[in-house]
């Protein structure tokens, strides 16, 4: 199994603007991932594979799968609506700053950067359970999932944060690839502030593509409802 996270968009930006020494080891995603996993947390994994009873059925008829998998994709809609409108929100325009003001540093897009680091930790993990209750009452093996991605998400959250954590220093060094260091330099040409327009898209593309990289098992959740409404069909 080779690793989305690898290939994502997000990494792809970051490598581009930020080079860094590519992984030599050969080692596919399944085998780097068993590497952050103790013995502690490999014994929670194989027990959470463990075969589960199907929970016991409600007393009111339950929603069907279809409206089920609506009212999901809504949520998931909903919550990648909610970030990427904030992501959209100018960090100048929000620190009552406009791009040809003098002397602009990096502070304002840092800042914002974290806040919204701060937003996308939290609504993704609540998406992302509300999506294994809800597979919890559908079937026992989209149940055996729901239990192994709860089991993933413990183990391997800190260190995803941590990762994740490295995007805001990375932009940064963006900005500081495209400040102009004095008149003559290529960056200083056009409008006053243009190279911070470019910059500016880069920020939010980053961004973005964090938030779909967050939203990724919520994602992968979704379409494994999907794929048992299909096969049950």
């Amino acid at each position: 199994m080779h690793s989305t996270f690898g290939t994502s968009r997000l990494v792809r930006l970051l490598g581009h603007w930020t080079p860094v020494e590519a992984d030599r080891s050969g080692l596919d995603f399944a085998e780097r991932t068993s590497l952050w996993v103790g013995p502690l947390e490999a014994i929670r994994l194989q027990a959470a594979q463990q075969p589960v009873q199907a929970p016991p059925a409600a007393d009111r008829k339950p929603p069907t799968a279809a409206a089920t998998i609506r009212a999901l994709d809504e949520d998931f809609r909903r919550v990648h609506g909610v970030l990427a409108r904030a992501i959209g929100q100018d960090p100048l325009a929000l620190a009552n700053l406009q791009a040809g003001d003098p002397d602009i540093g990096y502070a304002p897009f840092r800042h914002r950067h974290l806040e919204l680091q701060r937003q996308m930790e939290p609504m993704a993990s609540a998406l992302r359970d509300h999506l294994r209750q809800t597979m919890r009452r559908l079937s026992p093996r989209l149940r055996e999932l729901a239990e192994l991605d709860a089991a993933l998400e413990d183990v391997l959250a800190v260190r995803g944060q941590k990762l994740l954590a490295t995007t805001v220093a990375r932009l940064e060094r963006r900005f500081r690839q495209l400040l102009p260091t004095g008149p003559g330099d290529p960056g200083a040409a056009g409008p006053p502030g243009h190279w911070l327009h470019a910059f500016g898209e880069d920020w939010r593309n980053a961004l973005l593509a964090e938030l779909d990289l967050r939203l990724l098992p919520a994602a992968g959740l979704l379409d494994a409802v999907r794929n048992e409404h299909l096969q049950q069909a």
